[in-house]
């Protein structure tokens, strides 16, 4: 980065900041909520349509800035429970001398791992700041993948009691299980933009660290940058993208020795940790100045092919859900015991 635009982008990213929300959360609300709108147009036609109601569309859109939102908050337990959700140090995970294709899919599973492969290999990872660590994250490498994949869990469970309600239930509590699944949708599309943005998948999330042969910019606002100042300057629309989205499919879930949603998360997230050297690449060449408008085409387009990324994977994610939604059958039992009393109640109501 030139001096001049090192000098101009901090004091710009300073007033980005005070409108929306802290540095360094994944994209802006503005990003966030495209990508939920990508997913929406991406969703084939069987898709519930009460998802693509009007009102329901844009509680969804807005519901990608939530997870943002709670990390306003100074209370800190919310914090060291909810900022660790929102990314994964990827390269961390072999620091600890862990497999990234053996990690299990249960979280405090990996907690327990990470945790002893971590103090065997604390040489390797930088020391924490106690000064800098009032939350308590920063010994970990986040939860990115285990949050995806725990709120299909949520989704599935959601779409599996709907379907029992609709047959059972009354209007209200249609009506909650509706708004239920909305919420769901909105909220862990958050998880999935973040996933989409390659400085959430690395060590390098803010500013390239530690040995720097190919001296990529060491700038801590370059994350900031791009989660929302790129975005502003260089005009990035929904209705740019829009064009290029089709209907997705279901991912086809194989069974294994594993939990094949999570792997189906974690595919994703490595797909993503590959645009991490490419993004450092292009603020090399300039891609993300002001400046230079004709590179910073480029740059535009890279972030809109992370945005439609994140977007088409998140309707990927809803559809399986929704797809492989099975029968609540305590639920359908509870609901049958209810019906067959209200009748015996209105038989004797009737016999008296």
């Amino acid at each position: 980065m030139n001096e001049s635009a090192s000098k101009a982008l901090p004091g710009l990213i300073c007033i980005l900041s005070l409108l929306s929300v802290p540095t360094a959360l994944g994209w802006d609300y503005q990003g966030h909520r495209m990508v939920n709108q990508i997913a929406l147009a991406s969703l084939p036609a069987d898709f519930p349509s009460f998802v693509k109601e009007p009102a329901a569309a844009e509680r969804i859109a807005f519901l990608a800035g939530e997870p943002d939102r709670w990390r306003n908050t100074q209370d800190l337990p919310i914090k060291h429970f909810s900022s660790p959700n929102h990314y994964l140090d990827y390269e961390q995970i072999q620091m600890a001398g862990l497999n990234p294709q053996k990690l299990p899919p249960m979280r405090y599973d990996f907690v327990t791992q990470f945790a002893a492969g971590r103090a065997s290999h604390l040489a390797a990872f930088p020391k924490v700041d106690p000064e800098k660590n009032a939350d308590h994250t920063a010994e970990w490498p986040g939860f990115l993948p285990w949050q995806i994949a725990e709120d299909y869990g949520k989704l599935k469970s959601g779409f599996s009691y709907l379907k029992e309600l609709e047959a059972l239930g009354t209007p209200d509590e249609i009506a909650n299980a509706k708004a239920n699944i909305i919420y769901i949708m909105g909220t862990m599309g958050h998880y999935v933009g973040d996933g989409s943005q390659p400085l959430h998948i690395t060590i390098h999330h803010n500013g390239w660290v530690g040995d720097n042969p190919n001296d990529y910019t060491r700038w801590s606002g370059f994350h900031a940058w791009i989660d929302g100042g790129f975005i502003q300057q260089s005009g990035i629309q929904l209705s740019d993208m829009l064009p290029e989205v089709k209907p997705v499919s279901a991912w086809t879930l194989t069974e294994g020795s594993g939990d094949p949603v999570f792997a189906k998360v974690f595919e994703y997230i490595q797909a993503q940790h590959a645009f991490v050297e490419p993004i450092y690449q292009l603020e090399k060449k300039g891609a993300f100045r002001a400046e230079n408008p004709v590179k910073s085409e480029e740059g535009k387009k890279f972030i809109e092919q992370r945005l439609l990324s994140g977007g088409r994977t998140l309707a990927e994610i809803w559809l399986t859900a929704y797809r492989e939604a099975g029968p609540d059958s305590f639920l359908r039992r509870v609901l049958e015991e209810r019906k067959a009393k209200e009748a015996e109640s209105a038989k004797e109501t009737k016999d008296n």
